[in-house]
């Protein structure tokens, strides 16, 4: 594998990441005249885990316009190029005119980052920021299309909210299949575990092919900076950011190899009825930073053996439950950059190579079980389904 950034790049990137990710509000803001957000739902730092919390009833969503049939075929012909074209059919001028500035401000990062990168020829002194610039273009871009289409459909169903908490231990165990024609492994048995605290969250999964032997172990957690945490959203509207450290091994057997890798990063979620009253019951997700990997072979140590690897997720999600009863959960499509998971990447006509696209949701559907879906679509097709038992339930 071919390190993507050199070392002072990389961290130019992720510093460039985490002032997006923290500042996209405000980038809306200056994007669309009078972008502010309500005043009921700050992203702030996050309150106590007290009872009072617990007991409040999620907010109710803001008044938006209603169902309109004939803007729906607009949101994709010619909608998915005027991101704010539906919207603007469906008599909403305010939501238009923020989708379109959306999609305006993701075109200009494009440019700004992709045009030097093709006059330097993608010169690795400069290809880290302006690459980081370029992909957090598209995802502006990507977030504006699926609002615009989202903003037109949803007043069919009306907006899900998101959960007034979660529990504090969740434990999975599913099945996954990989089609992947570089390798020999197809199925796996999937183990997890998640257990939430006032402001930290650990995560666990393992993936293990009984017949083949190959073997993923993922360890880490995530720090809540901004936001509620998930055992308190009640009165809050799910925007949060987090930073975030993981740990993974990889072994192939059969291939003679394993992978160990480390890395960190930041994730913010954005609850888009901050953009539009219209986008209430969605969010948008991104994600940036920076892996370190070693690859380990039979044999003599090199330096080839060390790469590095930028991260970047972007996805448009939206809230399953409708705040009463026991029903929870989310909804997200996503782009993942990352080369080194199951699904890998997808070789462009231009050489190079992109991630993978997804689609996966989670809902409880009693206080205690639930159900996990996902999959995911790049140089391989994973399909992955698994049982969520919750423990703790609503206590």
């Amino acid at each position: 594998m071919v390190s993507e950034l050199p070392r002072r790049s990389r961290w130019g990137a992720l510093c460039l990441g985490g002032v997006l990710l923290s500042s996209t509000p405000g980038l809306a803001r200056a994007a669309g005249q009078g972008l502010e957000a309500p005043a009921d739902a700050p992203l702030q730092a996050h309150p106590a885990l007290t009872e009072t919390a617990l007991e409040q009833a999620p907010p109710p969503p803001p008044e938006r316009p209603g169902f309109k049939p004939w803007a729906v075929p607009l949101a994709v012909v010619p909608g998915l190029l005027f991101h704010g074209l539906a919207p603007l059919a469906a008599g909403d001028g305010q939501t238009a005119k923020r989708l379109f500035a959306l999609e305006g401000t993701g075109l200009g990062l494009i440019a700004l980052g992709g045009v030097p990168i093709a006059l330097t020829g993608a010169s690795r002194r400069t290809i880290g920021p302006l690459y980081a610039v370029t992909l957090a273009g598209f995802s502006v871009l990507g977030i504006s299309a699926l609002a615009n289409l989202y903003a037109v459909t949803a007043p069919a169903v009306g907006p899900g909210v998101a959960p007034p908490l979660l529990p504090p231990l969740e434990l999975e165990v599913g099945y996954q299949y990989v089609k992947d024609t570089a390798f020999d492994y197809r199925h796996f048995v999937t183990v997890g575990a998640q257990a939430r605290f006032e402001s930290l969250r650990l995560l666990g999964t393992a993936r293990v092919d009984p017949s083949e032997g190959n073997t993923q172990v993922r360890l880490g957690g995530a720090w809540r900076l901004l936001g509620a945490p998930e055992r308190a959203l009640a009165g809050t509207d799910g925007s949060a950011l987090d930073v975030e450290a993981f740990g993974q091994f990889h072994r192939y057997p059969t291939e003679g190899f394993a992978l160990v890798s480390g890395e960190v990063g930041l994730r913010g979620r954005l609850a888009m009825a901050r953009i539009s009253p219209a986008l209430a019951g969605s969010f948008a997700e991104v994600a940036v930073g920076t892996a370190a990997e070693a690859y380990t072979y039979p044999g003599a140590v090199s330096d080839g053996n060390l790469h590095s690897q930028l991260l970047f997720t972007f996805g448009y999600g939206v809230w399953l439950g409708r705040g009463s009863g026991p029903f929870r959960g989310d909804a997200m499509l996503y782009y993942d950059h990352r080369k080194d998971a199951f699904a890998g990447g997808i070789r462009s006509r231009g050489g190079g190579i992109v991630g993978a696209f997804g689609l996966r949701g989670r809902a409880l559907l009693t206080d205690d079980w639930g159900v996990a879906a996902e999959v995911q679509a790049g140089g391989a097709l994973v399909g992955r389904l698994s049982l969520i038992h919750a423990l703790g339930g609503e206590r």
